[in-house]
C-alpha cells in the first residue's frame, strides 16, 4: 500500500447526457483495469493540466477538475460538453497498491461526433437507463447513471445501490 497516505491518483469521469441518452464506451481489451467493460469517459488529473497556466488568484487555480475532464473528453471522445455538475464520488486501491480517487459528473452534450481514441476504447453506445442494463458495465456506472438522471430531474441524492 503507498506509504503516504495523503497521496492518491485523481480521475474524474463524465456521464454524457444528449436527448436523454447516455454515452457509455467499452474500454480496450488491453487496458490494465477493467479492460473489456463498459464505463463513461474521464481520465486522471495531472499537474500538466494546470502548472503552466496563469493562477486565477494569488496561490490558486479554479475550475481544474473541470479543464480536465473537457480535456479527456475530447481526447477519448471527441466531444465537447458544458454544465458540469459533480454527481458522486468513490475510492478504491488497485492491485497494485495504488489508490485512486474518482469524482463521477454529469455534463451536457456540447458539440462534437464522437471518435473513440485508439488504445482506450473499441465500442460506444447512446442509452437509456433500461438499455444501459444490457451492457457489461464496471460495477457502480449503472447506479452512477440512475443518480444523474434524478439528478437531471432537479432531485439530489448519494450513491446507493439500485
Amino acid at each position: 500500500m503507498n506509504q503516504n497516505q495523503n497521496l492518491h491518483e485523481v480521475v474524474i469521469t463524465a456521464i454524457i447526457v444528449k436527448n436523454g441518452k447516455y454515452l457509455i464506451t467499452r474500454r480496450s481489451a488491453t487496458k490494465k483495469r477493467f479492460g473489456g467493460m463498459w464505463t463513461v469517459p474521464g481520465g486522471r488529473l495531472e499537474t500538466d493540466d494546470y502548472i503552466s497556466l496563469p493562477k486565477d488568484t494569488e496561490h490558486y487555480w479554479y475550475n481544474v477538475l473541470e479543464k480536465t475532464l473537457r480535456r479527456e473528453v475530447k481526447e477519448e471522445v471527441g466531444l465537447e460538453i458544458k454544465n458540469i455538475e459533480y454527481v458522486t464520488s468513490l475510492a478504491r486501491v488497485h492491485e497494485d497498491g495504488n489508490p485512486s480517487l474518482v469524482i463521477s459528473c454529469v455534463g451536457e452534450y456540447e458539440s462534437g461526433e464522437v471518435t473513440l481514441q485508439a488504445g482506450e476504447a473499441d465500442k460506444f453506445a447512446w442509452v437509456d437507463l433500461p438499455e444501459a442494463k444490457e451492457y457489461d458495465l464496471i460495477d457502480g456506472i449503472y447506479d452512477e447513471l440512475v443518480m444523474a438522471e434524478a439528478q437531471l430531474k432537479g432531485q439530489k441524492s448519494e450513491w446507493q445501490r439500485n
